[in-house]
């Protein structure tokens, strides 16, 4: 059974000023302004100095711990459900098959998906490609933030060719779990799910001595076969993980001025007769079949701050940061095919990424009179070292090789009377890959680049209650090792790419208003329109023969719009997010091929939750509806030839579908149960049976979660 909201999700969207209204109502005076439902009033840490959300000139989001637990969230999938713009490509439901898509900029197929979308964890860059895999496998269990920034501001601060944005990922602390006079604390935790019958046991450790605190963490998983909305078997969605992490901070210096942080964690899965194209598709598994997949995804930071409380000009961070994402694959049900070629990838191979990287910052504080002026600039080192091995040697499609970078930035932020920001922000890196001695035998060479990306954001508040923001950005970036090495097929390295660029443009509005219904209720909403014209852009070449592997299309656009809004009062909240990307090949050699819609572009949808709150009982219901609108996307396809023969190909059409959820938390504060906290979520309440277009996968069924935890301090 599914409930239909028809056309789509304009028709919602038109109606959700009716339900906020309804959802008020009733609302009454709130002691504490800020509340886990108010998004847009967040801190914001990701885009330079703490900006509350919505004073922040960039679209962004902020998901807190609160709504992390909420979630219960398998996957980054679940993890993104609801924000604007925002989602996972690839697999529905494998551990394994899921990348980040931002306003249409990402997938598993695309070997450049994490250029155009930095990842960072504690500070760190992490990266991840492999054919049909996807791109991040941290255990969502070990972080307690994550930030999503979306569009190409993030380029001052992430690296050059950021157009999708970026999306920060921060672990737990010790200070998370203890108050002020409290040494140590034990948090017991036990999930379940019911589609798959996964079991999430976890344990936390935090201890305080002094001006030092560490926290241990260990967390496993255990699932079976997931099911779809028709009750068909999601085929190789079994898995079993482990995750642990440690992290200590030690506060030292002149009024505790200085810091020295240290975190390492890891994530390791097992996948027993797993499908090999874990990015999914029904007609990918009796080709590919299935295999043992074993991953282990690393993360350590060492971290020292100064932040000078006697000098305003020096705020000084440095980081050394070491990434390892390694996967193995063995044990092929079709591996009897295992042969030199395309077949390769039905041998029992290794493959991974180590990065290592050395970040140098400062923050210098040049506020005077009405202007609050800060000036950062920051030195980043980098190493990226792609490795790649399977019984029969090197991989064509997979080549091995070294990237190192040089990234010399500097960011202005301009705050006049609390009213105006200003952001200019300037980026410069420097690139130099190196391919391996198998792959320069193979036809690869030594490549050096450089990529600038400037940006101006701007944000006005025109009063109390309404403000107007926007950002001009231009994008470069460079090809990867993948794009530059690759010869598979017959196809040869391409080694006379030129960088992606990319022309940019933000235009947004903000309100907020207090007291709307009620003395103290909170009404904020953000709106934001971007337009991207991209040139060069990097694409696989879909010809076949001697030709290059990857080829630039000469070139693209991409635009739409999105809506964050959050009501909430002592008793009732709501909230929806909306978004709507376009896009179209342009300037293509076939005039056909132009204004066809991409292939990663998502569909229109609209995410509105409403709910309640009883404060005297910790509890907590609310419901969420997802609509996405019908889409048609195209391909590149190739008429034959060479690369001046790609087209947009055959059309592949999604229908519109709707889904439900239902959550309920019950946090008492008082008695022999307070410090205990119990989470109940049904996703999917009615049992839809769909697929989202930037899934290969039918969607998960319901699904009921129950997690049980239980906090002691001493």
């Amino acid at each position: 059974m599914s409930i239909r909201c028809l056309p789509g999700p304009r028709a919602c969207l038109l109606s959700t000023a009716t339900v906020l209204a309804l959802c008020a109502a009733p609302a009454v005076a709130q002691e504490a302004k800020e509340t886990v439902f108010q998004m847009l009033g967040r801190i914001i840490f990701g885009t330079g100095t703490a900006k509350v959300a919505i004073d922040t000139p960039q679209a962004v989001t902020a998901l807190e711990q609160e709504d992390l637990d909420r979630k219960q969230a398998g996957n980054i999938g679940e993890m993104l459900k609801g924000v604007p713009g925002v989602q996972a490509a690839g697999a529905s439901a494998r551990p394994m098959g899921m990348a980040f898509n931002i306003r249409g900029i990402g997938n598993t197929e695309q070997t450049a998906s994490e250029e155009r979308i930095k990842v960072v964890v504690d500070g760190a860059p992490k990266f991840f490609e492999q054919y049909r895999m996807g791109s991040f496998f941290g255990d969502l269990e070990l972080f307690k933030r994550v930030e999503i920034l979306r569009g190409p501001a993030s380029s001052t601060l992430y690296g050059s060719g950021t157009i999708g944005g970026a999306v920060v990922f921060t672990t737990k602390d010790a200070a998370d779990y203890l108050a002020e006079g409290e040494t140590s604390a034990v948090r017991l935790k036990l999930g379940y799910e019911s589609n798959g019958d996964v079991v999430k046991p976890g344990v936390i450790y935090a201890h305080r001595a002094g001006n030092a605190d560490f926290l241990l963490a260990l967390n496993k998983s255990h699932g079976g076969q997931k099911k779809d909305g028709a009750g068909n078997v999601i085929a190789g969605t079994e898995h079993d993980s482990i995750s642990g992490l440690a992290k200590g901070t030690l506060t030292f210096g002149n009024d505790g001025d200085q810091s020295l942080t240290f975190a390492v964690s890891r994530t390791d899965t097992d996948l027993d007769q797993a499908a090999v194209a874990q990015s999914g598709g029904a007609a990918n598994i009796p080709v590919f079949g299935f295999a043992d997949i074993h991953a282990i995804d690393d993360t350590a930071t060492l971290t020292w701050r100064n932040k000078f409380s006697a000098n305003d000009l020096l705020d000084l961070t440095v980081q050394l940061s070491y990434t390892d994402t390694n996967v193995e694959k063995s044990n092929f049900s079709n591996g009897a095919f295992c042969s030199v070629g395309t077949f390769q990838v039905l041998c029992p191979g290794e493959f991974g990424y180590t990065t290592t990287t050395l970040k140098i910052e400062n923050t210098a504080d040049l506020s005077t009179g009405d202007w609050q002026n800060f000036l950062t600039f920051g030195v980043q080192l980098s190493e990226q070292k792609r490795s790649a091995t399977s019984s029969l040697g090197a991989l064509a499609f997979h080549p091995e090789g070294t990237d190192k970078k040089l990234g010399v930035y500097a960011q202005g932020e301009f705050v006049w009377n609390d009213r105006l920001t200003l952001i200019p922000g300037l980026r410069v890196d420097f690139g130099d890959r190196t391919p391996s001695a198998a792959t320069l035998a193979a036809g690869g060479a030594a490549a050096s680049d450089e990529a600038i990306s400037p940006k101006l954001s701007a944000l006005y508040k025109l009063n109390d209650n309404w403000g107007v923001f926007g950002t001009i950005a231009r994008t470069e970036r460079m090809p990867t090792l993948d794009e530059l090495y690759s010869n598979d097929g017959g196809r040869q390295p391409s080694l006379n790419l030129e960088k992606e660029s990319a022309d940019s443009i933000e235009l947004g509005f903000t309100y907020q208003r207090e007291g709307l219904f009620a003395a103290d209720d909170t009404l904020q909403l953000k709106a934001t329109a971007f337009h991207s014209d991209i040139t060069n852009m990097i694409a696989s070449n879909p010809a076949t023969g001697a030709v290059p592997r990857f080829l630039n299309l000469r070139s693209a656009e991409i635009w739409g719009g999105e809506l964050e809004a959050t009501y909430d009062a002592e008793r009732w909240f709501a909230s929806l997010g909306y978004s709507k990307v376009k896009s179209a090949y342009r300037d293509m050699p076939e005039p056909a091929a132009n204004n066809k819609t991409m292939t990663d572009t998502p569909a229109e949808n609209v995410a509105l939750t409403v709910g309640a709150k009883f404060p005297e009982r910790g509890l907590v219901i609310g419901w969420t509806a997802y609509y996405y609108d019908a889409i048609t996307t195209y391909s590149a396809a190739t008429t034959g030839g060479g690369p001046t023969a790609v087209l947009a190909g055959t059309p592949s059409r999604t229908p519109h579908y709707d889904t439900h959820d239902l959550f309920v938390t019950w946090k008492p504060e008082d008695g022999a149960l307070a410090g205990m906290d119990v989470t109940l979520t049904v996703e999917n309440v009615f049992d839809a049976d769909y697929k989202n277009n930037l899934s290969l996968d039918r969607a998960q069924g319901m699904n009921a979660k129950l997690t049980i935890g239980k906090n002691f301090t001493w």
